[in-house]
């Protein structure tokens, strides 16, 4: 239709003289409106036939139309041809060249150009900051605003994008103050663009500051402040700023469901996010937004219902890598990793953030060794890993307790350039990554010197070393460790503590470890949880301090659970007392009576005092209630190969040799003074039946698991 007309009123030109341009300028206006190249070419032809073809006015309508219709080439052309030129035709190229991308040519043009105004910075700015070349942007308000112009609406909505994609907050609250000063102050645009800038920026306090000042609020200020709680936390005001929203009466538009839906996601908020959904499958318009189908779906994702994710997934008219992605990390983190890896195998297009969640989910599974498998073909397949890939298989090489994968990661770590530092995207991830990956796999001197190496620490830095070393035995260093990070500043919390409870614990600095312990409320303003308890009591148990622990385990704040009597009833093995094991032991029963664990340590106890009659016993009573003990599985990693051994296992196509050398080996123990923990001073011969059964299953338990 719009070809027609244009058409049409070209025949009539060719017909009449027209006194003046005007009707060439309406319909160039049409081709502009239509983005007819072939049109525009075609008038412009008919021009050139004219008296108008040197008019200036006509020959800049022509290049700002060219532009907008892409056609570049044809509009430089005409610049290079025109013998006058004034600030609107250098001003229509410069536009032309800045959408276009070409803004090295737009600033040498810039540059050349006689008198450039208002405009024609405007331009320079805009278009910088729209292809992200932030600095250089304000630059050109610095230079606008040097040199005496005015700084309008359209200047500051630039320059505020620019501060928001630098994070520049100084030069934010610059732009700001001359904002306050101009008669754009009550501005709603300007006012949306303030928020947004803040919100990128991190300053939820002035965001929200700006917004209850503003005396006219449109959506875009409703959806840049719901935005600015959703992504900078706390993430609740999201919903109440929506609920606020709607009591004003405004209506939300797609960008502001989306907002609200991903707030959702993140406090596993379904009841509010199962009305958002009703409110989308109400509305045609919502029900086909991409962007709003593809935050339903990560919202049932993250919320376990990945069966609802799906039914929303299915229902979307159009799909993206981002929908898919989400499907990914929904049956990953539902522990349905086959199901994400069809989904994943079955994606058109696949990005890192794909092959990050099938990781994460392999890795939390604990199939360490298919997210290895993964890691090696995404590298086959040239993606770029983020700090995100490196940080999970780190961690599986940590649950496999692979010291030579781990470094071979790391190698890789290093040719990415990762140095282990905050950032936007923070290094120092990774760098605490590979040290909870040399603590777990007993590499303490590698730990050690990734964390010196590193250029910045955080609280988990410091809480990788402290925990690594006491759980490889280092406590002496664990807690020298402790006072440095209490020198450097920052502050412990509740893993801190755990990592130097367990230090005093294992070197045995019982002083030591009732002083932190207390201290964690006197000092540090952290209430103790039952893990610190259990450390404690891990503490005092193995020192020998029985009635100290349980007189602790009794005075709890909260209720003791299986773990904190587990630790107890151990010190009770270890230390032979009898009477309270036995009193522990019916505690734990009440909390856990399936739990094999008490009873084995209690039939262990009696076989030690030589009591078989209450081991047979309690063995019994493990009969009669269906306690099945589990057996112990021991495994050693021999040239990349891993052998795996159960109790009295005979399995294995070595086990001749094996069960050879574990006899030389009993008989070296015995003839240096080893005694079974099983056994009693009685020869063999003199023990009954269920005695010499008893020692021998307990001797084997001893050497091979």
């Amino acid at each position: 239709m719009a070809r027609h007309g244009v058409g049409k009123h070209l025949k009539i030109a060719g017909d009449l003289s027209f006194l003046n341009s005007t009707p060439f300028a309406n319909l160039l206006e049409s081709c502009a409106r239509s983005k007819s190249a072939r049109d525009t070419r075609r008038i412009h032809g008919r021009i050139v036939k004219t008296q108008f073809a040197s008019e200036v006015f006509i020959q800049n309508r022509l290049i700002d139309v060219y532009g907008k219709c892409g056609c570049l080439e044809d509009a430089r052309k005409l610049f290079d041809k025109m013998a006058k030129r004034n600030t609107f035709t250098w001003n229509s190229l410069i536009s032309t060249l800045t959408k276009s991308g070409f803004l090295d040519e737009a600033a040498k043009m810039f540059e050349s150009m006689p008198e450039p105004d208002q405009c024609s910075f405007n331009a320079m700015v805009a278009g910088f900051a729209q292809r992200d070349r932030f600095e250089e942007a304000l630059d050109y308000v610095v230079s606008m605003h040097g040199e005496g112009f005015v700084l309008n609406e359209y200047t500051f909505g630039s320059a505020l994008s620019a501060c928001a994609g630098l994070r520049g907050m100084k030069m934010g609250i610059q732009i700001q103050g001359l904002i306050s000063k101009s008669l754009y102050s009550e501005n709603v645009y300007i006012g949306s663009a303030l928020i947004d800038m803040y919100s990128k920026c991190g300053i939820v306090d002035s965001a929200r500051r700006v917004f209850e000042g503003m005396r006219e609020r449109n959506i875009v200020s409703w959806n840049s402040l719901i935005t600015c709680y959703e992504q900078n936390g706390p993430v609740s005001e999201a919903l109440g700023i929506f609920e606020r929203m709607m009591d004003y009466g405004v209506e939300p538009d797609e960008v502001t469901l989306a907002s609200v839906v991903s707030a959702c996601a993140s406090l596993l908020a379904i009841k509010e996010g199962l009305e958002i959904h009703a409110r989308v499958v109400k509305c045609e318009k919502f029900r086909e937004d991409v962007v709003l189908g593809n935050a339903l779906v990560d919202m049932y994702a993250k919320s376990g219902q990945v069966k609802k994710a799906r039914q929303v997934f299915d229902s979307m008219p159009i799909k993206n890598v981002v929908s898919e992605t989400s499907m990914v990390s929904g049956y990953a983190k539902a522990a349905s990793v086959k199901a994400a890896r069809l989904m994943f195998t079955t994606m058109i297009e696949r990005n890192v953030v794909s092959w990050n969640a099938l990781i994460a989910g392999y890795t939390q599974s604990g199939e360490n060794e298919e997210a290895l498998g993964l890691f090696r073909l995404l590298k086959r397949e040239a993606i770029f890993p983020t700090h995100y890939t490196f940080g999970n298989i780190l961690n599986a090489c940590a649950n496999l307790a692979d010291l030579h994968l781990g470094r071979q990661v790391h190698v890789h770590v290093l040719k990415h350039g990762f140095r282990f530092q905050i950032g936007e995207e923070p290094d120092i991830f990774v760098g605490n990554s590979l040290v909870d990956m040399y603590m777990k796999c007993g590499s303490t001197e590698d730990g050690s010197q990734v964390f010196q190496n590193m250029l910045e620490k955080d609280n988990v830095s410091w809480n990788a070393m402290i925990v690594g070393y006491a759980q490889n035995g280092f406590g002496t260093e664990a807690l020298g460790l402790f006072q440095r990070m209490l020198v450097s500043g920052e502050k412990p919390d509740r893993v801190t503590m755990i990592g130097v409870l367990c230090a005093c614990s294992h070197a045995g600095l019982i002083d030591e470890g009732r002083h932190y312990f207390y201290s964690m409320t006197e000092v540090h303003g952290l209430a103790p949880l039952k893990d610190h308890y259990t450390c404690m009591v891990d503490l005092l148990g193995r020192a020998g301090c029985l009635d100290e622990a349980k007189n602790l385990i009794e005075t709890m704040p909260m209720q003791p659970d299986a773990v904190v009597w587990a630790s107890l009833l151990s010190a009770c093995k270890v230390h032979r007392n009898i009477t309270l094991g036995k009193y522990v032991a019916d505690k734990l029963l009440e909390i856990d009576p399936s739990n094999s664990g008490p009873y084995v340590l209690l039939s262990n106890m009696y076989a030690e005092l030589g009591k078989w009659g209450d081991v047979v016993r309690v063995r019994k009573l493990m009969r009669q209630r269906g306690v099945i003990k589990q057996p112990g599985c021991s495994w050693i990693e021999i040239q990349g190969h891993v052998h795996t051994f159960m109790v009295k296992d005979r399995r294995h196509s070595q086990k001749k040799e094996i069960y050879s050398v574990l006899r030389e080996l009993t008989k070296q123990m015995k003839r240096v003074g080893y005694i079974p923990d099983a056994g009693n001073d009685e020869d063999e011969e003199e023990q009954s039946e269920t005695e010499l059964s008893y020692q021998m299953e307990m001797q084997v338990d001893s050497a091979v698991g």
